[in-house]
């Protein structure tokens, strides 16, 4: 029978039994994992990790078992890497499901929000495109595509269409490390009415992780987003790619 670790004792709001599978039988680097989890608490943000080999002697295991717990807990945004050392990470952003945009959720927590310019291009709609941002086909729009910062921290990378009518100076007045809602309303006068969001995982493409500063294997939170303006028409299409270690969504539900 494979040897039993001393595991923590249930915490409230915790996963039922805190993942412990009915026949009671914990897997080792899940028993380390939430030893690991406790020392974090006890450490706070920012306080360095032991090495692997320390954790190994510690918990009477071996590097690999240490490995796979430190694994999960890098995806699940507990820890992150720092210069050569693991630290404890600060806790997610939470992102409300609105159309608050991200400049303004960011720093109703704090943070410092910023866009770093990957391209602004102007190119003819594909039809695929063209009935979700109120184009006809072959009409010139625009693509924008930002990473998205928070305190200097690459967490995101936004893709931006919309049409070059109802934005026609976007490269000569535009800002790229400004909000772009903030734009529309304050220079075009458009304001948002509502939009249809899509909201599902997927991992990074090499491209992407690459822009992002991830590894290709960190699940990503993907947004789809298509916006109305106040008058009902369509106005653009966003493809928001997030970090699923340092994100969060949040919304209220209300009875219809």
């Amino acid at each position: 029978m494979e040897e039993q670790i001393p595991y923590p004792a249930h915490r409230p709001g915790s996963p039922v039994r805190s993942g412990i599978p009915e026949h009671g039988r914990v897997p080792k680097y899940y028993a380390v994992k939430a030893q690991v989890a406790d020392l974090l608490d006890e450490l706070g943000e920012g306080g360095g990790l032991p090495t692997e080999r320390d954790l190994a002697e510690r918990y009477e295991v071996s590097r690999e078992t240490v490995r796979q717990a430190l694994r999960e807990l890098l995806l699940e945004g507990r820890l992150r890497r720092s210069g050569r050392g693991t630290v404890v990470a600060g806790p997610k952003l939470e992102q409300p499901l609105s159309l608050a945009s991200y400049t303004e959720g960011v720093r109703r927590q704090g943070r410092r929000p910023g866009r770093r310019l990957i391209g602004l291009e102007r190119f003819s709609c594909p039809p695929e495109l063209a009935r979700g941002i109120g184009a006809e086909a072959g009409e010139p729009v625009w693509h924008l595509e930002r990473v998205l910062l928070a305190d200097d921290e690459r967490v995101g990378l936004e893709s931006t269409y919309v049409r070059v009518a109802r934005a026609p100076r976007l490269d000569i007045d535009f800002q790229p490390d400004s909000s772009f809602y903030g734009y529309l309303r304050d220079h075009l006068g458009i304001a948002f009415g509502d939009a249809d969001e899509k909201l599902e995982t997927v991992l990074a493409t090499p491209r992407e992780a690459l822009l992002i500063g991830t590894p290709p294997a960190l699940p990503m939170l993907l947004i789809h987003r298509f916006s109305r303006d106040q008058d009902g028409r369509p106005l653009e299409r966003v493809r928001s790619l997030y970090r699923g270690d340092r994100f969060s969504f949040t919304t209220r539900l209300r009875p219809e």
